[in-house]
This record gives C-alpha cells, structure tokens and sequence, in this order.
C-alpha cells in the first residue's frame, strides 16, 4: 500500500507494517530496513527487530520495531494471527509445503465436502500441535531444519495452540482456499499437515499470506519499494 510521506522517529521508536516479499526471510527485511535507517538516518545504529517470524515461502504482514519499541515486541508476539493461503491434497512433503519433494501420493477421488467439514471441525479450539521438522525451532541450541537437512532424526515437542477458525474459502478440488485465525506459535504447515491426516490422506501448504496481526491489517501495510523511498526521502537525492 502506497503511504502519505511522513517524518521517522527510529530512535524514539516506529512500529513498521511490512508487506514481505516472497523468498524473503524475515531477519532479511530487517537486515535490510535496519542497513537503510543507518545509511540514511542514523549513522550511529538503531535497532530494530521484528514481531513474529514468517516463512520464506510466505508472504504477509511482517511487523518491524525500531528504538525503543523493539520493548513493544512480545506484547506484539502475542497476538493472534490471521492468515490466508492454499493447500493441495492427495500428497504430502518433510517439509509440509514444496520447499521439498513429495514423500507420498494419495487418490483424493472419495472425499466429499462433508468430509472436508468434519475434518476443518477437529482442527478448531484448543490444539496439541506438533512443529514442522523444517522449522527453526530450537533442539539443543541449533534450529530444527538444520537437522531435517541433514537426514538426522529429532524429537518435537507438541505445543498448545488455539485455533479460532478455520474454513475453507474456495474450492479448486484438489486445491482448497483457505482462511485460518488462530493463536501465536500456530504453524499453518502443521495445520495443512493435520487436516490431510484427519482426511485419511495428504495435504501440503502451497500457499500462504499473513493478513492481520491483532488489530493490524496487511492493507495498511508498506511495500519494501514505498518503505525504502520514505526512509531515503530528500537524504537519497544524490543516490544514483
């Protein structure tokens, strides 16, 4: 979303709506916005950090903190999320989405839309849910995927999340539209995951799109083109 222009408090503290990129990790647009602010602004440093880790195959809202409200951030952590995306059934991945090959196949010609219901229904409320493998969780100091990588065997621990709703919002069959509201600490992957075994079969994550992070919407959310002209604003005149 194209912003008004608008005068910066890094040090004293911003909270930035990012729309992240495709591919992009999050540590990536805070490594860039953070190299921009003290290029431009701040020679001296700032920090900043974000609220809420998205997955490079996702897209969405990304909110970033800078100075003094990097304090904000795990009030901001907690809060739910809301998402979109696509998944498609009848396979399943390690990696619970394309980041990896498919492991297995699945005829998907008998599932009905009741069927669809009644799984979508076991996955609302109060859940034990275990993380993907390729996740950055951490086991004994190193992230989760860095094992998966290696073919190296680990142990996850399932975590209590709460998953408000969860509803199907097209159906391209075998390709379902999907809209999930649930809490922190929540992976959608997981969910997809679960919802193809609750169905006697697969589903991987193909898509994904975080759109609200409590009251924060993806609609007033800066483009990384928007927010990077808004913080070079008159000091990039000369850039070439």
């Amino acid at each position: 979303m194209k912003q008004p222009e608008r005068e910066f408090a890094f040090d004293t503290g911003e909270l930035l709506l990012v729309d992240k990129p495709l591919t992009w990790t999050s540590f990536d647009v805070v490594n860039y916005i953070r190299a921009l602010i003290r290029r431009f602004r701040h020679p001296e440093g700032i920090k900043v950090g974000h609220a809420g880790t998205l997955d490079p195959l996702a897209t969405g809202l990304l909110l970033l903190c800078t100075g003094k409200m990097t304090r904000q951030i795990q009030f901001l952590q907690d809060m739910d999320k809301v998402y979109t995306g696509t998944l498609k059934l009848g396979l399943s991945t390690p990696s619970y989405d394309l980041e990896t090959e498919p492991d297995a196949t699945f005829p998907t010609g008998d599932i009905t839309p009741e069927m669809v219901e009644a799984a979508l229904r076991t996955l609302e409320g109060n859940l034990q849910q275990l993380p993907p493998v390729y996740s950055a969780v951490k086991i004994n100091g190193k992230r989760a995927f860095n094992y998966a990588r290696k073919n190296k065997e680990v142990k996850l621990e399932a975590r209590s999340v709460q998953v408000h709703s969860f509803r199907i919002t097209e159906n391209r069959f075998p390709e379902l539209d999907f809209e999930v509201h649930c809490s922190k600490g929540t992976y959608i992957r997981s969910l997809v995951h679960d919802f193809g075994i609750a169905l006697g079969n697969g589903a991987v994550l193909t898509a994904l799109r975080r759109t609200a992070i409590g009251d924060y919407n993806i609609a007033d959310a800066w483009n990384l083109d928007d927010l990077k002209a808004a913080i070079i604003g008159n000091n990039g005149s000369s850039e070439t």
